[in-house]
């Protein structure tokens, strides 16, 4: 099961650098736009069928593959009435983890959902690269040091250049969890769409607090964030306006290593698009940036894609305000447990009430600093 899940993961990483390679022809215009978007749908649509498949490569499905209707009626009924209602053929369908408690696993399709849901509020997550992990963190090599050439005569003496070195590097993953208090009468409503509202609620819930932890979290308890890495370097503004301004801007993309710069995308929050947007140069007034006005044009800043991400700061005094980076190799999340529920119909019986619970587990780091550049405003 473990050697499938590289293989997806191994296919889902080909695709990537499939869309990458179809932009840089969309960019060297080899290609049209809908040429683009067309490939972009299609590559994206099997990207969706392999998260899924992993996800329920991870499970342990009972009673062969089973059904997917009988299982969405069976985790229903979970959520209405609790574990403790199904049938003996109906605990078969659902992957129970502790009867006594009323807990269980979620259906593989529901789990697929809610962390699909989740990259909507966690926009770092659909830039970042992704992988899982059976044990406590994720532990993987990172160069320290490049090998070093020198040059020499042809009959020259010759002695050991700098060679290169490694690091063990380790992301630990942190618990997460999302409750939801539903009353009973809900619950008894047979016309209320249940399933969609936890779903809904629950990949809201987990979103924002990954997609707040992947931008700033200290580490501690909680994956470190981008912004929160003292060893990623960037370009703090000349002005003591604390806005955002257009050199600057081209100072700090440029600080960017090639070998990033090309595969690297903007990240900054709405507001931060407005101020960018509204620049203008100070002979004609003319805009120096019109997002995605050109018919067919993605929206872009030098040439690169961006991606507003709310957790990142508005434009104010030390804010730092905007960063750039080849995401895939500077950050990683790491997933150690997708998702876990729990049916609690006694903590707040008092209240005609119970509690809908889920937890993950999941960690996320900066590997490869050089990789990402962070703009601080100067105020």
């Amino acid at each position: 099961m473990e050697e499938k899940i590289i293989k997806l993961q191994e296919e889902n990483n080909k695709l990537l650098l499939d869309i990458r390679a179809k932009y840089e022809e969309l960019e060297k215009e080899k290609i049209t736009a809908g040429e683009f978007k067309e490939f972009r749908e299609k590559v994206e649509k099997r990207m969706d069928e392999i998260d899924k498949e992993i996800v329920k490569s991870k499970r342990v499905v009972m009673d062969g593959d089973g059904d997917k209707g009988v299982e969405r009626k069976v985790f229903e009924k979970v959520l209405r009435k609790g574990v403790m209602s199904l049938a003996p053929e109906e605990m078969k369908v659902l992957s129970v983890s502790d009867p006594t408690t009323g807990g269980f696993l979620a259906p593989a399709e529901f789990v697929a959902e809610v962390i699909k849901g989740i990259s909507d509020y966690s926009p770092i997550r659909t830039l970042a690269r992704i992988t899982t992990t059976s044990s406590r963190s994720k532990q993987y090599p990172r160069k320290s040091q490049s090998a070093s050439a020198s040059w020499i005569a042809e009959l020259g003496s010759r002695a050991e250049t700098q060679g290169i070195k490694f690091k063990l590097e380790e992301i630990p993953t942190h618990e997460l969890y999302a409750m939801s208090v539903i009353s009973k009468q809900d619950l008894e409503d047979v016309s209320y769409d249940l399933e969609a509202e936890v779903k809904e609620d629950f990949a809201e819930q987990f979103g924002v607090s990954e997609g707040t932890a992947f931008v700033s979290g200290n580490g501690v308890g909680k994956p470190e964030g981008i912004l929160s890495c003292a060893d990623v370097s960037g370009f703090t503004g000349v002005t003591t306006s604390a806005k955002v301004v257009a050199d600057d801007l081209k100072k700090v993309f440029y600080s960017l290593k090639e070998v990033y710069a090309k595969n690297a995308v903007w990240i900054w929050n709405r507001q931060t698009t407005l101020a960018i947007s509204l620049l203008k140069d100070t002979g004609a007034g003319n805009y120096l940036w019109r997002p995605g006005l050109e018919a067919g044009e993605p929206p872009n800043v030098l040439g690169r894609a961006y991606v507003e991400c709310p957790d990142m700061p508005t434009e104010s005094a030390s804010a730092k305000a905007v960063a750039i980076g080849d995401w895939k190799r500077g950050y990683m999340i790491v997933d150690r447990v997708v998702m876990e529920m729990m049916i609690d119909p006694y903590s707040s019986k008092g209240t005609g009430c119970v509690e809908i619970s889920a937890r993950r587990r999941v960690g996320g780091q900066v590997v490869l600093p050089e990789a990402i550049k962070i703009y601080t405003l100067k105020g």
